[in-house]
């Protein structure tokens, strides 16, 4: 029995030396309650390194979401009111026609100075948002630029526009709408 006592006796006294090795390695605080002469633990360290990126990283995500539906948001404004100036601009065209309309009956030179007035308007118009009018007559057929709606023969080579029934438009150099022309067949044999 005494061998029992003694292994008991040896835990006994191994538990109280750990216990005072834990109290001298216990966090002691100085006068301002920071940590005095200890290690700070890596594995805290890290675990607060991870909890700060995280945050960071959700910080960011949401930041990245709010630009998302912002440029969204701008981009259907842009759509709404992209034509605005346009719009603003055709105004001054619409004056024109109801003075036009406005002039006296019997008075077709009125009339007719009204309707120049307001081409004229037009085209300043559209020349300011660089619409450009495609005048096809004389030129060579382009397809890129003209839709043939006939050929016929005439005094002018093959190939080369006679007439232009509508005129075509660009916009910033893209084709927006085609001159609908008459193409020469050449001489008549």
């Amino acid at each position: 029995m005494m061998g029992k006592k003694k292994k008991k006796d040896d835990e006994v006294r191994a538990k109280a030396a750990d216990a005072l090795d834990k109290t001298e390695d216990a966090i002691v605080l100085d006068e301002n309650g920071d940590e005095a002469g200890t290690e700070p633990d890596p594995l805290e360290a890290a675990e607060a390194e991870i909890a700060e990126l995280k945050d960071k990283l959700l910080r960011l995500h949401a930041e990245m979401e709010n630009l998302r539906k912002r440029t969204q948001r701008e981009v259907a404004e842009a759509h709404k009111f992209g034509v605005e100036k346009f719009a603003t601009a055709l105004l001054d065209v619409v004056d024109n026609l109801e003075r036009a309309l406005e002039a006296e009956e019997g008075n077709e030179a009125a009339v007719r100075e009204g309707v120049q007035l307001t081409l004229n308007s037009w085209h300043e118009m559209m020349k300011n948002f660089e619409v450009e009018r495609i005048d096809a007559v004389g030129k060579t057929f382009d397809p890129h630029l003209h839709e043939a709606l006939t050929q016929m023969p005439s005094d002018e080579p093959e190939g080369t526009v006679i007439a232009q029934h509508v005129a075509g438009y660009t916009l910033h150099g893209r084709l927006i709408r085609p001159a609908k022309v008459l193409v020469s067949s050449g001489p008549a044999k």
